[in-house]
């Protein structure tokens, strides 16, 4: 990758007009990926395998994005994801370059999946085997159990469908859309209405509606504004499996590092990017610390909001400072890590604490924001399956709470909802944390936004809905400035680590075009 001086003359902002002409190969060019997030590492190994000379600029001390880890005290902690789902996905990236996840992970599948406390004092687990989840939703529900394989059948249809013909078959314009294959490839897919619905067709138990809905927040959205498209996630859930990497999420980071390291994509951290310039045939992208770093192309897996309205110039904006304003945005979250003396049976590695109607709770974070009176959270507890990530005689937990993006956050709010989480978890799970913290640490939604850029303290990106679904996400491709595209949460597919990794496919295949 070349460098330049700051000594130079400022290059004008946007390069040459027609410089990129759709027909010029990337072997030999000079790429930059702003950001190291799934999305950035995805981008930047398919475009070195492809020949480009590819640099990876990151604003933070550690690649990876929001998958940050924190190590304190001999206790390690995924900061971001930390359900390993689709392992299809993973299967496929690495088999794009002749490789295997097991060539750099381990997996453990998890049993139980998931366990879940209703706050009325009922528990359940989900578990690998579907015979026994049949049993345990005709408990609830009399046919519960035949519904069920009849949703899961429709949701691996969708699924499928879904993945081949939606998802790794990139359609960013309308017109992608005007084809015959598409209409004979949707049809039985529920394209139009919405979670709530699809799901109360089949299951009228409030419970088992619940079970069936929980994997919208890794969508950020609710049963009321996700389209029923994504039933899908039932059958990753379900049929496919929850798996923990060895290490933790972390290690598919340094995996896919490694992995772009051997194809020669050079990293670079500490270096937050401040400005995206323009120079003569490519660009300028110039960092708080002084540094620049010169290419042909560019791509953008920092918040696409922040690149927009904080790197660019306002002439070179696609969308509006009102456009992005009027976005429904993921949740944030408010995350408590901690490192305990003792275990913390009867938690799981994955528990859901779920309210009996929890309408209230996604209420506090789309229609009236506002920190939760009765949340509706997640329990990680990595250490039931990895003794690594704790010292002996301990354990690893943080718990996760959906809340509002762009919701006030101070030290008196995050102190006051501490307590009422840790009082909800005696209270619902039967395991009393206060008197046995070693270790702890917050991360909520002013985080989000120093850390990350993220817009509005999310943690996710965008919202699923109708209206930010397909092609109506955001632009992979600049419209106002050649050269530059964009990967990641907000384009397409998706929010997700696997959606972020097929991002960076097809990232890098718009750019090949």
């Amino acid at each position: 990758m070349a460098t330049a001086s700051n000594n130079e003359t400022p290059p004008t902002h946007g390069g040459d007009a027609g410089r990129y002409d759709g027909d010029i190969p990337v072997d030999g060019d000079d790429i930059v990926i702003v950001g190291s997030g799934f999305g950035g590492l995805s981008t930047a190994c398919y475009l070195a395998d492809a020949g480009a000379n590819v640099t990876v600029v990151e604003k933070n001390e550690q690649l990876g994005g929001r998958a940050s880890q924190l190590q304190t005290e001999g206790f390690t902690f995924d900061m971001g994801p930390s359900w390993y789902l689709m392992p299809d996905v993973f299967e496929r990236f690495f088999g794009h370059f002749g490789k295997q996840p097991s060539d750099y992970y381990e997996l453990t599948q998890l049993d139980p999946h998931y366990r879940i406390f209703f706050k009325d004092g009922d528990q359940v687990d989900m578990v690998p085997d579907l015979d026994t989840n049949k049993e345990i939703f005709e408990g609830y529900e009399p046919g519960a159990g035949d519904a069920l394989d009849r949703y899961l059948d429709r949701s691996e249809y969708t699924y499928n469908v879904g993945m081949e013909h939606f998802v790794y078959e990139d359609r960013p314009r309308l017109r992608d859309y005007i084809d015959t294959d598409v209409f004979r490839y949707s049809w039985g897919l529920s394209l139009l209405g919405k979670m709530q619905g699809h799901v109360a067709d089949y299951f009228e138990h409030p419970k088992l509606q619940q079970i069936m809905q929980y994997t919208l927040v890794f969508l950020g959205g609710s049963p009321s504004n996700t389209p029923a498209l994504y039933n899908l996630m039932s059958h990753v859930d379900f049929n496919m499996g929850v798996y923990y990497p060895e290490g933790g999420l972390r290690s598919l980071v340094d995996a896919m590092v490694d992995l772009g390291a051997e194809l020669g994509v050079e990293y670079v951290t500490n270096q937050p990017v401040d400005e995206i310039a323009g120079r003569k045939g490519g660009f300028a992208v110039r960092t708080e610390h002084g540094e620049e770093y010169l290419a042909d192309y560019v791509v953008s897996n920092a918040d696409y909001a922040h690149t927009e309205q904080e790197l660019l110039p306002p002439e070179k904006r696609q969308y509006s400072e009102d456009y992005w304003e009027s976005r429904t945005y993921a949740p944030s979250a408010y995350l408590l890590y901690l490192g305990v003396e003792g275990d913390v049976e009867p938690l799981e590695h994955h528990t859901l604490v779920l309210p009996t109607d929890w309408d209230d709770h996604f209420a506090t974070i789309f229609d009236d924001p506002q920190w939760p009176d009765d949340p509706a959270y997640y329990l990680c507890v990595p250490s039931k399956t990895d003794d690594s990530v704790a010292p002996a005689g301990h354990s690893n937990l943080f718990a996760l709470v959906p809340i509002a993006a762009n919701l006030e956050d101070t030290p008196e709010l995050r102190e006051t909802f501490r307590e009422l989480v840790l009082d909800d978890i005696a209270d619902n799970t039967g395991v009393e944390l206060r008197d046995r913290i070693v270790v702890e640490e917050s991360f909520c939604v002013n985080d989000f936004a120093d850390r990350y850029n993220s817009m509005h303290g999310t943690a996710l990106g965008m919202a699923h809905t109708l209206r930010q679904t397909a092609l109506l996400r955001p632009n992979r491709k600049s419209e106002n400035v050649d050269g530059l595209y964009f990967t990641g949460s907000y384009t397409t597919p998706g929010i997700g680590v696997p959606m972020c990794l097929i991002s960076g496919q097809h990232t890098a295949e718009a750019i090949e075009e």
